[in-house]
C-alpha cells in the first residue's frame, strides 16, 4: 500500500512517505470542497431520526455510588446506576426543594438527596419522573421526547461498532459555543483536514461524495507518525442521524475501527449562545498479534487516545464556533 491511498494492506502498519510536499505546496481543496455539496450532506443528516436519544458522555463516565449531573437541551439531569448497574436518568433537581440531586449520594441503587434524605430508586416518586436512559457499552444515552420532538425510539441509532472483546475504546469530550449542526458540518467537510491539522494529516484525496451516488464522504489519507513516516488507511464518513458522523476504516491499518462524533445541545451561556458539547468515541480494533498487548494496556492507552483528540477538536471547535458566529450574525458565505 502507498503512502497515498488505502489498498492492501502491508506487512508493517508504517510507510515512509514518498513525494512529501510542504504544506503551502499541497493541492488547494476549495473546489471541491462546495458549500452547496456540505450543505446538501447536512441536511440529508438533520432529515434522519434520532428518536429525541442525546449522548451524555462516556458510559464509565456514570459510576457505581456516585451521581452524575448533565444539563442536555437546557434540562438538568441527574443520571446514576441502580444496584443491577443499569442506567437511571432523570430531572436534576429534588422535588422537594429543588437540591442539586448530581451532589447526592447513591446507596445500594438508591439516589439520595442530600439536603433532605429524600430518597429515589429510579421509578416515580414525589413528582421526580424518570426519562429513558440507555448505555451502548461505551457512551451514555438519555432520551428527551419534549426537546427532540420527533417520535420516539426504544434505543437511540449506535453505529456497528468492533466487538468490545477485540477493541479498545476511548471518549473524549469537549465544549463550544455552536449549534449540533456546526459540529456535524465539519465533520462532513472532510476536505479540511490536512490543511487544518497538518500534524496529524497528509496526502488527503476525497474520493467520492454522496452527491454521486454513494454512502458517505470515500477519503484516503496518511496518519502522520513522525517526520515522513506515516499510515495510510482509506476512510468513509456517514451520518447515521442528526447529531451523529461517523468515521469508519475500510481499508489499511485498524480496518473496522471507527471514530464516532455526536455532537450534544447543552443549552444556552449567560449571553444567550448555544453551547454543544462534542462526545467523541473512538474505537480502536486490530488483527495485528501486538494489538492484544494494546488491548491489555488500555487504561494507559485511554489518556493518550483522548490527547490525540483533544488536540484535533481544539482546531475544529474553533471551525464549527466560527460557522456559528458567521450563521448568527447572517454572514455565513454558505
Amino acid at each position: 500500500m502507498s503512502a497515498r491511498g488505502g489498498g492492501r494492506r502491508g506487512r508493517y502498519p508504517l510507510r515512509l512517505r514518498r513525494g512529501s510536499v510542504s504544506w503551502e505546496r499541497q493541492k488547494p481543496s476549495w473546489r471541491e470542497a462546495r458549500p452547496a455539496l456540505i450543505a446538501e450532506a447536512l441536511t440529508e443528516a438533520q432529515a434522519r431520526p434520532s428518536g429525541n436519544w442525546y449522548v451524555i458522555g462516556a458510559s464509565r463516565d456514570v459510576r457505581s455510588g456516585r451521581p452524575l449531573g448533565r444539563t442536555v437541551a437546557g434540562v438538568e439531569l441527574v443520571v446514576w446506576r441502580d444496584e443491577s448497574g443499569q442506567l437511571v436518568a432523570g430531572p436534576g433537581a429534588c422535588p422537594h426543594l429543588g437540591a442539586p440531586l448530581k451532589d447526592g449520594r447513591v446507596h445500594c441503587g438508591t439516589l439520595i438527596c442530600h439536603w433532605h434524605g429524600l430518597a429515589l430508586d429510579g421509578g416515580p416518586f414525589a413528582g421526580w419522573e424518570p426519562v429513558p436512559a440507555h448505555d451502548d457499552g461505551v457512551l451514555a444515552w438519555v432520551r428527551l421526547d419534549r426537546a427532540g420532538g420527533e417520535s420516539p425510539l426504544d434505543r437511540p441509532v449506535v453505529p456497528p461498532r468492533p466487538e468490545a472483546a477485540g477493541s479498545v475504546d476511548a471518549v473524549y469530550t469537549g465544549f463550544g459555543v455552536c449549534e449540533p449542526e456546526d459540529v456535524v458540518a465539519n465533520r462532513l467537510d472532510p476536505w479540511h483536514g490536512a490543511w487544518l491539522h497538518p500534524y496529524s494529516f497528509v496526502d488527503l484525496t476525497v474520493l467520492s461524495t454522496p452527491a454521486e451516488g454513494v454512502e458517505g464522504f470515500a477519503v484516503d489519507v496518511s496518519f502522520k507518525v513522525a517526520g515522513r513516516v506515516v499510515v495510510p488507511v482509506r476512510a468513509v464518513f456517514t451520518a447515521p442521524e442528526p447529531r451523529t458522523v461517523v468515521m469508519r476504516i475500510t481499508e489499511g491499518e485498524g480496518r473496522g475501527s471507527v471514530v464516532e462524533t455526536h455532537a450534544t445541545p447543552l443549552g444556552h451561556d449567560e449571553r444567550g449562545r448555544p453551547r454543544t458539547a462534542v462526545v467523541e468515541a473512538v474505537v480502536a480494533a486490530s488483527d495485528r498479534p501486538g494489538f492484544t498487548a494494546a488491548r491489555t494496556a488500555a487504561p494507559a492507552l485511554r489518556p493518550l487516545m483522548r490527547a490525540v483528540a483533544g488536540r484535533l477538536w481544539r482546531d475544529d471547535l474553533a471551525y464549527a464556533e466560527r460557522r456559528w458566529h458567521l450563521r448568527s450574525t447572517g454572514r455565513f458565505p454558505g
